[in-house]
């Protein structure tokens, strides 16, 4: 079994998506602790809605690349529009960065809201 925490951001509809897909995620991994939710200034591209962001810690029986797909495709089954340019708006954006115990993501370091957000359900 694999622990991992998930960051988790939205600024479309973000309290309505975030909340469909801890429900999937509920459905299909463990759902082990969510942390609080911060409310954010984008970055890079600032004429957008500020983000809603998060993490999740989860376990899960796939493989780190098998759980980075299924990460994907639960964004795709969100409606996440990935045409949208790199910091543009979206539905949701969920990105391991912790996995077993390491961080493997160096945003944790780059930003605070996901270092409070982790932390929190470490």
């Amino acid at each position: 079994m694999n622990i991992c925490i998930v960051a988790i951001g939205s600024n479309i509809k973000p309290e309505e998506n975030i909340y469909k897909m801890l429900g999937i995620l509920k459905e299909e991994q463990v759902v082990v602790k969510v942390s609080s939710f911060i409310r954010t200034e984008p970055i890079g591209i600032v004429d957008q809605p500020e983000f809603l962001n998060g993490a999740v810690k989860v376990k899960t029986m796939l493989e780190k690349d098998m759980f980075e797909r299924y990460l994907k495709m639960l964004e795709d089954k969100l409606g996440r529009d990935r045409t949208v340019e790199k910091y543009g708006p979206r539905c949701i954006d969920l990105d391991i960065i912790v996995w077993n115990s390491e961080i493997i993501d160096d945003d944790y370091y780059e930003r605070s809201f996901i270092q409070q957000t982790v932390d929190e359900i470490l």
